[in-house]
């Protein structure tokens, strides 16, 4: 019988170890890299306004770019594509640090270089999701998934319990810094996969993007969550961007009580890791789904002037939904969508999730100064209550249930390497 993977043994294994390091590692980094963004343009002056524009500047190229990211992804090696991304994002944190150190950078300056972070988010994150196919077989990917998000979030927990005093202590350009360093890191460790290379698609970019929108348009459950996901990413940018920050900032904590805050979350998307591996509800969507709502409570919280205190525990809640929303999606994907289309179909799916989240960005700023901080917390929670609530109506969100076609992985354990893909017989989609 195979046993069940754990973080031990999967560390253990060359094969996929360098992956989840790696993820944990940059992840750390991205913990001081949001405090030291939003911090950093606060030390430069540019007030809500800015920093909106500079937030805003870093989301939209995930948004313009993630298709492309996913048509990189199904054609090349996918380990190529998480390096040259990681290798991009070392590059462009090291500018921001040294923009940091000063106190009369223009946003000219600062923006194109959030431009750039966006970038390579948007090359990383649906190749990241289809390599988990490459290394897993699918009897293990729902473990797998909690395993590596459960990594993911110590990182991040570890990244954020310290940016916070770093930040406060010697300021925003040792935590850009930081997190070039981890993404430096990273792009060495996922030199190390060893990953069989794929057959390259034979069609143009526009027919292969072709595919990609009918395998996902071809399972209603998917584009239903993408929609609402768009109103819950929207809000969610809003506020750990520009609405949380400037809370805390008006005498509310400071950065110190924001880095605990948002620990305090990436501490719950921890604790989540070990049940949501062991959870297997009859309808994975629906509970997906309903695992967003809790998002909506810190910004309710604060909305009623809660103190940070009171929000770093509803925080922590929200993050052990969190974790357990990603597993359920990630596992769901995985298991019904092609792996040759993997790329693709999640590069859809991220852009409708990151559809309004730059105009989220670019709106709380003015919002926040025109009706108050606490006005745009609770209209934000109002938005991801209002879609959660449309999702959940959905028949088709409501009676998906798991039917793995991606059958085909390493045979015995997570830590064999793949085998070469056979070809796979296409059932229905839901």
């Amino acid at each position: 019988m195979p046993v069940k993977p754990t973080l031990v043994s999967v560390l253990k294994d060359p094969a996929v170890a360098p992956l989840f390091i790696a993820r944990a590692t940059s992840a750390t980094g991205n913990g001081f890299g949001r405090v030291a963004l939003a911090w950093g343009a606060l030390h430069l002056g540019y007030g809500p306004g800015g920093l909106s524009l500079v937030l805003a500047c870093q989301a939209l190229p995930q948004l313009l770019l993630v298709l492309v990211g996913g048509l990189i992804g199904d054609r090349v090696r996918r380990q190529y594509v998480l390096v040259g991304a990681d290798a991009l994002a070392a590059a462009t944190w090291t500018m921001l640090a040294v923009c940091f150190t000063g106190r009369s950078v223009s946003p000219a300056v600062v923006a194109p270089l959030a431009v750039l972070t966006g970038v390579a988010t948007a090359m990383f994150t649906p190749v990241a999701e289809g390599i988990v196919t490459d290394l897993v077989h699918h009897e293990r990917r729902f473990a797998a998934n909690a395993l590596l998000r459960q990594s993911t979030s110590t990182g991040l927990i570890i990244g954020l319990a310290l940016s916070g005093m770093v930040v406060a202590a010697v300021g925003p350009a040792t935590g850009a810094a930081l997190n070039a360093a981890s993404f430096a890191a990273s792009a060495a460790l996922l030199t190390r996969l060893r990953i069989p290379g794929r057959d390259r698609a034979a069609g143009s970019l526009v027919s292969e993007l072709r595919d990609g929108w009918r395998e996902f348009t071809g399972r209603p459950w998917l584009w239903v969550l993408s929609l609402q996901y768009t109103a819950v990413t929207a809000a969610s940018a809003a506020y750990v961007g520009v609405i949380g920050p400037l809370y805390v900032a008006a005498g509310n904590g400071g950065s110190r009580a924001w880095g605990i805050m948002a620990g305090c979350q990436s501490l719950g998307m921890v604790l989540a890791g070990g049940p949501a591996a062991r959870l297997r509800p009859a309808r994975p969507i629906l509970v997906a789904v309903l695992m967003t709502a809790p998002a909506a409570t810190p910004m309710l919280l604060m909305g009623l002037g809660a103190s940070w205190t009171v929000l770093a525990v509803v925080m922590l809640t929200a993050g052990m939904c969190q974790t357990t929303f990603g597993v359920l999606w990630s596992s769901a994907v995985q298991d019904d969508v092609p792996a040759e289309a993997m790329s693709r179909v999640a590069s859809w799916d991220l852009l409708g999730a990151l559809a309004l989240a730059p105009l989220g960005l670019l709106v709380a700023g003015p919002i926040a100064s025109a009706v108050g901080v606490e006005r745009a917390a609770a209209g934000a929670a109002l938005l991801i209550l209002g879609a959660t609530s449309a999702a959940v109506m959905s028949p088709h969100v409501r009676r998906f249930r798991p039917d793995s076609q991606n059958d085909q992985g390493p045979a015995e354990t997570v830590e064999a390497l793949p085998a070469s893909r056979r070809p796979r017989t296409r059932r229905p989609a839901n």
